[in-house]
């Protein structure tokens, strides 16, 4: 059984169809990247499969259980996190309240002290600057932030919502060595990713969407050998 299962689902906003009978998997220990222009419906997706926007039609589940109705916080409990498209964080906390909110239903004081000293491990940049106020954070330390305020929750499956975006190539290089790296201690990861190079790079399979649509499903290798991948994601003519 999937670990996400995305079922014909149909997501509006009013009256605009902006998902037309999404269907996808996520397997435990995978990383999928869901691949497209903009407007293609990447973004759409996460929130739907994070409960952020409802379904009209179709269905989510996770880990076998229908997630229909849960409301989005609930589903952090559930093991599901989202990264989200701009990174969200709380910009006049600073680096630790960040990570301490991320971890706000836990009760595990030890637990929420080693992971916070293994996620500064792993974002060296962070632990220096982990009383700093985290709006004054550079773009690339942010989206580190983020991540790891949503790794804090203890995920099964990490939703990234274009963890490139605005970034400088040296940044997106480290960001996406470090995605590989927390999928290889054990988190699933569903990303969004506009930059089809990297993501097809360490992905396992993808998906790529066409106004709300998928129009090809396969293992990453294949996908980046794709004629049409190639020429509409990959800058190649």
């Amino acid at each position: 059984m999937p670990l996400l299962e995305v079922n014909d689902v149909h997501t509006y906003y009013g009256n605009i169809h902006a998902l037309k009978g999404i269907s996808l998997t996520v397997e435990q220990g995978e990383i999928v990247t869901l691949i497209g222009g903009n407007g293609a419906g990447k973004s759409t997706t996460l929130k739907t499969i994070s409960g952020l926007l409802q379904p009209r039609q179709g269905s989510v589940y996770f880990d076998g259980e229908d997630l229909r109705n849960y409301k989005p916080h609930e589903l952090v409990s559930k093991g599901l996190a989202l990264v989200p498209e701009g990174r969200g964080i709380f910009s006049s906390l600073t680096v630790s309240e960040n990570l301490d909110m991320g971890a706000y239903y836990r009760k595990d004081q030890r637990g929420i002290a080693q992971d916070m000293d293994h996620f500064f491990t792993l974002f060296p940049r962070l632990k220096e600057r982990r009383q700093q106020v985290a709006g004054t954070l550079s773009g690339g330390e942010q989206q580190m932030l983020a991540t790891a305020r949503a790794l804090m929750s203890r995920p099964r499956l990490l939703l990234m919502d274009e963890p490139s975006m605005g970034l400088a190539p040296i940044l997106v290089e480290s960001i996406f060595d470090k995605i590989s790296e927390i999928n290889q201690q054990g988190t699933t990861i569903l990303l969004v990713e506009q930059n089809a190079n990297v993501a097809l790079a360490i992905a396992h399979r993808g998906y790529v969407l066409q106004t709300g649509e998928i129009v090809l499903a396969d293992d990453a290798e294949s996908l980046r050998h794709n004629q049409m991948v190639r020429q509409a994601y990959l800058g190649e003519i």
